[in-house]
């Protein structure tokens, strides 16, 4: 029996023709002489007309089964499409299935291992995955060079005060916040390279845009200065979204994402210095900026996707460059984006060695722990950026997800870690 997916069934390619499909009953209604099932598989859900058949009736919801069937187009069926069933097979009876409608987000979220079979969730899971494929793409048109950075780090990098410590057999160590300091080392081999992966942050947030283990995706660059950095995050956003808009029509449409923002989306992105940003919100560039903040000044700047930058020096971490015309303000910058807010961070580095270990000094950082990154200032440095972005921010942009934990299969969070 050669098995099709139902995405082949949806498509009207097999009208009229007798199928095999596999997969799980989505929903069930029973009629006196009829039952129809809603059989889902990875590739959506289609329609089936059981009349005469016993299986039908003892199977449950989530039960897995094979079927075996005519297509007939119906206008009244759910896609269009509905199978006349001949044969049902049971693979694995599901016992009462604990999932219904109206549940609290706290309980889909202990039955993670459940909800994940929701439509949104797989809708959403499939435009994460075009994401990713989206980014491997970008980065080999130009040229760059996919590494992998150590996960177990001696050193922190953006902040002590986020740190996971982890016993690293009997020494202290961390859970990765970032690759930066790895790539600053590979570039003087590769040039240009870029990875995605897992970080950590021990952040005590509990805001719908917050993980503690998110995937990262970074890259770093030699001989980039920082408008060139900006020239190509801005490149890189709207390739993927345009990747995104072309290939994920179906799920965005689903799951009713209004997308006119995206299709709008035009580059070069306003770019607001971190003093009129405060200016706007009525504070002082003093403050600190907030969530709230960011949110506010996103809708006074129409929500459209802009670069927060000239930060204040000591607001930022002690690798970044300062601003030769104005070494109080750094050549950093954050991408905003409606509803997700930060979704780049990058800057460009410190290239000169006397320079870093005066920034290391004014940040309260011991030089010593940082010999090896120093070394690469006194062996060949040279001018070079970089930034990160964070995948699941990206794809709750795109998706139009109301929470990030949306964007990933297992979320991990201030105050989950299971299942």
């Amino acid at each position: 029996m050669a098995f099709i997916q139902i995405e082949k069934v949806l498509s009207g390619e097999m009208t009229g023709k007798e199928v095999s499909l596999r997969g799980w009953i989505y929903r069930k209604r029973d009629q006196k002489k009829l039952v129809f099932i809603m059989l889902r598989d990875s590739t959506g859900v289609v329609q089936l007309a059981c009349k005469g058949i016993d299986e039908a009736a003892t199977a449950t919801m989530e039960s897995s089964i094979e079927v075996k069937g005519v297509v007939k187009e119906d206008g009244r069926a759910p896609g269009g499409y509905e199978i006349g069933v001949s044969e049902l097979k049971i693979v694995g009876l599901a016992d009462t299935f604990p999932l219904t409608k109206d549940l609290s987000e706290e309980y889909t979220r202990d039955t993670r291992h459940l909800w994940i079979r929701s439509q949104k969730l797989v809708k959403i899971f499939k435009i994460r995955a075009e994401v990713i494929k989206a980014v491997h793409a970008f980065y080999k048109e130009k040229g760059f060079i996919e590494v992998q950075p150590p996960l177990f780090t001696g050193n922190a990098c953006e902040g002590s005060t986020t740190l996971f410590e982890v016993k690293y057999f009997g020494e202290d160590a961390y859970l990765s916040q970032t690759g930066q300091l790895y790539f600053e080392a590979l570039i003087q081999s590769l040039e240009k390279i870029y990875t995605v992966a897992p970080s950590f942050r021990a952040e005590k947030s509990r805001t719908r845009r917050h993980l503690t283990e998110f995937w990262h995706q970074e890259m770093e660059a030699a001989w980039m200065g920082f408008d060139e950095l900006l020239k190509m995050e801005e490149e890189f956003v709207l390739y993927i979204v345009n990747h995104v808009l072309k290939n994920c029509k179906k799920e965005l449409d689903e799951l009713e994402r209004d997308t006119k923002e995206l299709e709008e989306l035009k580059i070069p992105f306003l770019r607001v210095p971190y003093k009129q940003a405060m200016e706007k919100l009525g504070k002082s560039d003093e403050d600190t900026i907030t969530d709230k903040d960011i949110k506010d000044l996103s809708e006074k700047l129409e929500n459209k996707p802009f670069f927060l930058m000239a930060y204040p020096r000591k607001k930022k971490v002690f690798y970044m460059k300062p601003d030769p015309e104005n070494p109080d303000v750094v050549l950093a910058s954050d991408l905003i984006v409606p509803r997700a807010g930060e979704i780049i961070g990058g800057s460009e580095r410190i290239s000169d060695l006397k320079e870093l270990e005066e920034s290391m000094k004014l940040f309260g950082l011991d030089t010593k722990d940082y010999e090896w990154y120093l070394d690469l200032r006194r062996y060949g440095t040279v001018p070079h950026s970089g930034f990160g972005m964070g995948i699941d921010r990206m794809v709750m942009w795109l998706a139009g997800a109301e929470h990030i934990m949306d964007t990933l299969p297992f979320p991990r969070t201030v105050t989950r870690f299971k299942p």
